[in-house]
C-alpha cells in the first residue's frame, strides 16, 4: 500500500479561511498555505503564489486551491508535461459552491474531488468520460491497487466507451461493483493478481496491495535475498503492501532500507501481538524454517536471514498490523509567541499523537494542539514526564515532550536522555528520536534589547535545587573573570531570592558599577517587558522565574537616544 502524498490546501484571501479548514479537516496531513499579507491563522505563510504554486507542483503534492480555476491553470501551464506524473489539482469556489478537479487523472483527483464536494453536499465537477459511465477510474485505481500496464488503458477505455464487454479475473470490489460492463464472455480482460505476468492486447493488469514481508534476521544479504524470492515466486513488489519486523529491529537501517525500497511502511511486533498477527492469516516465525510453501505462505531460508512473504485474499491495511516505530520529538515552541514557533516544530505537532509537557508550555502552542492526547504535568516532575514520553513512544505512538524556549537549555531534552541513560530501558531503544531546537529566553531577550550577545558569552542557572551553590559562585567567579556576557536563567524564585544578590557581588568585583545590565519578562507573552540598568542598582526585587537577565562584558555599550529607546549591545572588536 504505497504512501500518499499529503496535499496542500492553498488561499489568497482570509475570506476562504473556513472553507479552506472544512477541507483540511477531512484530509489527513494536509496543510493550509496562506497569502501572507492577506491571511492569519494558516500553517504556511508565503509571498509568491506563483512560485509556491509551481514549487508544491513540482514536489508531486496535491493542490487544492480556494480560488478561480484559471489561475490555477495559468500558473501551472508551464510546467504540465507529463499527466502520469502530475498531481492532483482542483479548484474550489471561495463559498463551496463548486469543487472542479484540472489536473492529476491518474493520480486521483476525480476521487479527490469527490471526497472534498460530500463535505458541501454537492456533486464534484468531474468531465472524464469513463469515470462519469462506468463509476468507477481505471487509469487511477484505489488505494491498494496498482496498474500495471497504463499504456494500454487509452485503448481499453476507447473499445469499452465504443460498448466492448469486460471480463474480471480475481477479485476486487471497486470492480466488481462498478458499472463496467462485465461479462464473462467479454472480448476485454481485467486480471487482478499479485503474480508477475506478461502483457497483451486487451487486457489490463492491476497489482493488489495483498502481501506482507516480514523478516527477522536482516543482513547485508537480505535485500538480494528477497528481490530473489520474490522474482522466483514470480510476485510484483508493486502487491507489497508492508514489511514486518520484531520490535528489537526498529532502528535496524537494513528494514527501513527495504520500506523505502518499496515505498511501503514499516510495522513491528511484540511478542504478545504474535499471536494476534497469526489469527489473521499471515505466518511470522521467529526461528529459521526450512524454506516452502502453504495456502498462505512462502519462506525463503538462507544461513543467515529469515524472510516470509505473506498473502493475503484481501488488500492489507497496515494500520491494523502491529505498531509504527514510536517517534518521540522533544521540541521547543520558543519564549511563548507563536510566531516564533519554527516550520519544523509545526511540522511535528500537526502529525504528533500525543502532547507531553507542562500544561503552561502546551498552552503555547494554541490550535495546534488540537486532537491530541494532552498529558499535563507538573512543571517539576521532570523525570516522571520523560518516563511518560518514552512509555507513549514505546507503544507505537507519535509523542511531543513540550518545553518553552529551547529543548535543550535547561528543559527537557536533558531531561529525557538523563532517563534514557540511567534506567537502560530496552523498549526505548527502539525509538526514533528527535530534538527540535527553539528560540532561546536569552536570544529572545537580547534581540529585544540589541545585540548584547554581539560577543564571547557564557550561560549560567542560579538555581541551586540541581547543583550546589558553590558550584555556581565558582562559575561566576570564572565568568566574570574571563569577562564574558552572562546571561543568568532562574534568578529568582518564590523561596529562592539571595542567590542574585550573591551572584551581583562576585561580579562587581570584576565589572563596573554601571555594567549595564538586561532584564526580559515574559518575552513573546502578555506582560512583555524589557528594562536596562546598571549592575550596581539589580536588586532580587527586579526579577522573578520568568525573568531572564543579562550582564554585560566590559566591552557591552548602551545606546540611548532618549529615554524610551535604549539600545545595547557587546562589540565584535575587542578593545584593551
Amino acid at each position: 500500500m504505497k504512501t500518499r502524498v499529503e496535499p496542500t490546501v492553498v488561499i489568497l484571501s482570509q475570506n476562504s479561511i473556513t472553507v479552506a479548514k472544512q477541507i483540511v479537516n477531512i484530509l489527513p496531513g494536509a496543510k493550509l498555505y496562506g497569502l501572507a499579507s492577506r491571511t492569519n491563522g494558516v500553517d504556511v505563510s508565503f509571498t509568491n503564489f506563483g512560485d509556491t504554486l509551481r514549487e508544491l507542483f513540482a514536489a508531486g503534492k496535491p493542490i487544492i486551491g480556494i480560488c478561480a480555476a484559471g489561475i490555477l491553470i495559468r500558473t501551472l501551464a508551464p510546467l504540465i508535461t507529463d499527466k502520469r506524473q502530475e498531481p492532483p489539482v482542483l479548484a474550489v469556489a471561495e463559498d463551496g459552491s463548486a469543487v472542479v478537479p484540472l489536473l492529476g487523472g491518474l493520480n486521483g483527483v476525480n476521487d479527490l474531488g469527490r471526497q472534498i464536494a460530500e463535505v458541501f453536499q454537492i456533486q464534484a465537477a468531474i468531465t472524464t468520460t469513463g469515470d462519469l459511465r462506468f463509476r468507477t477510474a481505471l487509469l487511477s485505481p484505489p488505494t491498494g491497487y496498482y496498474l500495471a500496464n497504463p499504456d494500454d488503458a487509452k485503448k481499453f477505455i476507447a473499445d469499452l466507451l465504443a460498448g466492448a464487454k469486460v471480463k474480471l479475473a480475481g477479485t476486487a470490489p471497486w470492480l466488481s461493483e462498478s458499472n463496467l460492463p462485465i461479462d464473462d464472455d467479454g472480448e476485454l480482460t481485467i486480471k487482478v493478481t499479485e503474480k508477475e505476468v506478461a502483457f497483451q492486447a486487451n487486457c489490463l493488469v492491476y497489482h493488489p496491495a495483498n502481501i506482507a514481508i516480514a523478516i527477522t534476521s536482516p543482513n547485508s544479504e537480505t535485500v538480494r535475498h528477497l528481490h530473489e524470492l520474490l522474482e522466483n515466486i514470480q510476485i510484483s513488489p508493486h502487491s507489497v503492501a508492508v514489511i514486518l519486523a520484531p520490535i528489537y529491529l526498529a532502528t535496524n537501517p537494513i528494514i527501513a532500507n527495504i520500506a523505502n525500497i518499496f515505498q511501503v511502511p514499516t510495522r513491528f511486533f511484540t511478542a504478545s501481538q504474535l499471536t494476534e498477527f497469526t489469527t489473521k492469516g499471515f505466518s511470522f516465525h521467529e526461528a529459521v524454517v526450512s524454506s516452502g510453501t502453504d495456502a498462505n505462505s512462502i519462506s525463503l531460508c538462507s544461513p543467515s536471514s529469515q524472510i516470509t512473504v505473506s498473502i493475503t485474499p484481501e488488500i492489507i491495511d497496515p494500520e491494523t498490523i502491529g505498531q509504527p516505530q514510536g517517534k518521540l520529538a522533544i521540541i521547543g515552541t520558543g519564549p511563548g509567541a507563536k510566531k516564533w514557533i519554527s516550520p519544523e516544530v509545526t511540522e511535528i505537532l500537526n502529525h504528533a499523537t500525543d502532547l507531553v509537557g507542562y500544561k503552561t508550555y502546551i498552552n503555547l502552542i494554541g490550535s495546534l494542539a488540537d486532537g491530541k492526547n494532552i498529558h499535563e504535568s507538573d512543571n517539576r516532575e521532570e523525570e516522571a514526564r520523560a518516563k511518560m514520553a518514552l512509555d507513549l513512544a514505546a507503544e507505537g505512538k507519535y509523542v511531543v515532550v513540550v518545553s518553552s524556549g529551547d529543548p535543550g537549555i535547561y528543559a527537557m531534552a536533558t531531561a529525557v536522555f538523563e532517563v534514557i541513560d540511567k534506567y537502560n530501558c530496552p523498549e526505548w531503544q527502539t525509538i526514533d528520536i528527535q530534538v527540535a531546537p527553539g528560540i532561546s529566553a536569552m536570544q529572545a531577550t537580547a534581540a529585544a534589547i540589541g545585540a548584547p550577545l554581539g560577543h564571547d558569552f557564557c550561560v549560567i542557572s542560579l538555581s541551586d535545587i540541581l547543583k550546589p551553590w558553590e558550584i555556581i559562585a565558582q562559575r561566576i567567579e570564572k565568568a566574570a573573570q574571563g569577562d564574558f556576557v552572562i546571561a543568568f536563567y532562574n534568578p529568582v524564585s518564590k523561596y529562592r531570592n539571595w542567590q542574585l544578590t550573591e551572584a551581583k557581588n562576585i561580579l562587581l568585583q570584576h565589572r563596573k558599577p554601571d555594567t549595564p545590565v538586561i532584564l526580559g519578562w515574559n518575552i513573546g507573552r502578555p506582560g512583555q517587558a524589557v528594562k536596562v540598568m546598571n549592575l550596581e542598582d539589580l536588586e532580587p526585587v527586579e526579577a522573578d522565574m520568568r525573568t531572564l537577565i543579562i550582564v554585560g562584558s566590559s566591552q557591552t555599550r548602551k545606546i540611548e537616544t532618549d529615554a524610551q529607546d535604549i539600545r545595547v549591545y557587546t562589540p565584535r572588536q575587542y578593545n584593551s
